[in-house]
């Protein structure tokens, strides 16, 4: 998933006044055009990314590593550590180029429907394979119908929200982060043993909720691009990186990121195989009890920090130190196999990834070079959160392998990452 990573005060109720079509000005600034205000945009935010990372969590975190899991027993490590990474590839590859369409298009709302449509097909199809090779094939359809989704709605931000509330459209972007984690932990639990139906349902959410933002949040055509060639294309995805400041919060976030899928792609192995469950329950129940649990610690960091961070005009400060404790919460299970250890590193872990998904959010936006090119920028962006998606299965069961199929290395291996990550804020200088 393009957590993707791929998550982020919080809307009650009333619309922060988001402008609609792009800004003209600096991505950073508010645009000079007069905003003219969608109705519930916050909410529709609110909706569109939670169906989105339900399906993420719920596929990718249960189903599909069960399914990996049935079908070869004995490698389900290895096996899952490649579909996982083969298909990240294509959340790479589709999230910036989707961004671009949309760009050229100028539109958004086309290309958050298409991809939330095909969800459902896509779904059923992924549902209906029993074999590595066709499981891989279709979960690569998967991540590229949903990173068209993804590339589009995460730039509705950019285009349609002042400067002046980022942080709370951030937040509301980033409670369904907390909010799709539990609906997809618990659907995937109640459908571990009935894949097709499990996969129909998220299929079915994600495309709900593409109808829902499509028919509600309508837009205004932005003036479309002139057709470009292909290798002036290809060039222009990586000119964002020779921003410094936007070049240091694409490392920040890939370290941090790397360290989290590290860890979360292997969770359902993690609980089969490392932490002493208690008597009678289930890695699936396990998954089901403590998804909520980070959830609410993640929902309150979440908001606690979008509304800070706008408070305090700080970022920067609480990039940094919700990624150090990130950081933090990886070692508690390094130490223990418990299951207090784990419960007390969802909560801890819960609360510093929702407080730094919130804050670096808003920090991205603040950061992008040119507000015409936000949602390939955004979607180069992206590129760290899918890219470590690329990696993380690799490393991960090298590093499980060469530990002797034990996953403490793995926990302090993310650590690392994690603190790598928030140092790597330090040097921006065009945000405080």
């Amino acid at each position: 998933m393009a957590l993707s990573s791929h998550g982020t005060g919080s809307e009650t109720g009333a619309s922060v006044g988001a402008t609609v079509g792009s800004a003209t000005g600096p991505a950073g600034s508010d645009s000079p055009v007069t905003p003219r205000p969608t109705r519930g945009l916050m909410t529709l935010l609110l909706v569109g990314n939670t169906a989105m990372y339900a399906l993420y969590i719920g596929v990718a975190g249960v189903l599909l590593a069960l399914q990996i899991e049935d079908v070869d027993p004995a490698n389900k490590v290895s096996n899952f550590g490649l579909v996982a990474g083969v298909s990240a590839i294509f959340a790479t590859v589709f999230n910036p180029v989707a961004g671009a369409l949309s760009d050229r298009s100028g539109r958004r709302n086309p290309w958050i429907l298409g991809g939330g449509l095909l969800a459902l097909p896509v779904m059923f199809l992924l549902g209906s394979v029993h074999t590595i090779l066709l499981v891989t094939i279709m979960w690569c359809l998967g991540q590229a119908v949903m990173n068209v989704y993804q590339a589009a709605i995460t730039s509705v931000v950019p285009d349609r929200i002042p400067v002046s509330a980022r942080g709370k459209a951030s937040a509301a972007v980033g409670l369904g982060l907390p909010i799709g984690s539990t609906v997809g932990a618990l659907v995937g639990a109640a459908f571990s043993e009935d894949y097709r139906t499990g996969y129909l349902v998220f299929g079915a959410v994600v495309a709900a909720a593409a109808v829902l933002f499509t028919t509600c949040a309508r837009e205004e055509r932005m003036p479309p691009k002139a057709p470009v060639p292909v290798k002036q294309q290809i060039t222009a995805f990586g000119s964002a990186l020779k921003n410094r400041d936007f070049l240091w919060a694409f490392i920040g976030r890939a370290l941090l990121m790397l360290g989290y899928f590290a860890i979360a792609v292997f969770q359902i192995y993690i609980l089969q195989d490392h932490t002493k469950l208690p008597e009678g329950l289930s890695p699936e129940g396990a998954i089901a009890i403590l998804t909520p649990i980070g959830s609410v610690a993640m929902v309150i960091a979440t908001v606690l920090g979008g509304w800070l961070s706008d408070r305090f005009d700080r970022r920067k400060l609480f990039v940094g130190a919700s990624a150090a404790i990130t950081a933090l919460s990886l070692v508690i299970p390094a130490v223990s196999t418990s299951w207090a250890a784990m419960t007390a590193f969802t909560i801890i872990n819960g609360i510093g990834f929702g407080c730094y998904m919130a804050v670096d959010t808003a920090l991205v936006t603040m950061v992008l070079p040119k507000a015409e090119d936000a949602a390939r920028d955004m979607g180069v962006l992206n590129v760290a959160n899918a890219g470590p998606q690329i990696i993380a299965p690799f490393v991960a069961s090298l590093v499980v392998s060469l530990s002797g199929g034990g996953y403490t290395a793995l926990f302090v291996v993310g650590a690392a990452l994690s603190v790598l990550g928030a140092l790597a804020v330090r040097p921006i200088r065009g945000v405080r």
